[in-house]
């Protein structure tokens, strides 16, 4: 199963503040751990709030906001793609995670939607048909 782990931003984090050179180190670590076990299948950080736009879709009518945005806990700090047997291998990834931050962080893990999860929309020969590079298992782009 593909999963997307977000970590979440933080005040320090939307400040600039970049993590300590022990956090990054710790973080390299961790992710050529991911990459030698085969599960990274992508990631990155992302600039503060403050560099960011929204655009709130209406009908027709696209709006745009720019950052930064008031609630620091809703925005992501960085993303990675994993590729896992299930939840369960996930978390126990997340327990691993060093804390990119000074204080108190949090990551969330969603998982895609497969082809399963979207059968009534797609046609058999969709369903049938492998996602390169997926572990033999089937899913949506």
């Amino acid at each position: 199963m593909r999963v997307m782990v977000f970590g979440k931003a933080t005040e320090d984090s939307e400040k600039g503040a970049p993590p300590t050179a022990e956090a990054f180190a710790a973080m390299d670590r961790f992710t050529e751990e991911l990459v030698k076990a085969g599960v990274l299948v992508a990631g990155a950080g992302l600039k503060a709030g403050s560099e960011a736009k929204r655009i709130t879709i209406d009908g027709a009518r696209r709006t745009v906001v720019d950052g930064p945005f008031a609630e620091t806990r809703e925005l992501v700090a960085g993303f990675s793609i994993w590729e896992v047997k299930d939840m369960d291998e996930a978390v126990a990834w997340v327990k691993r995670y060093p804390n990119p931050m000074s204080g108190p962080s949090e990551i969330e893990i969603r998982p895609f939607m497969e082809a399963a999860d979207l059968a009534e929309f797609l046609t058999p020969e969709e369903l049938s048909t492998p996602r390169e590079g997926e572990r033999g298992k089937l899913g949506v782009a």
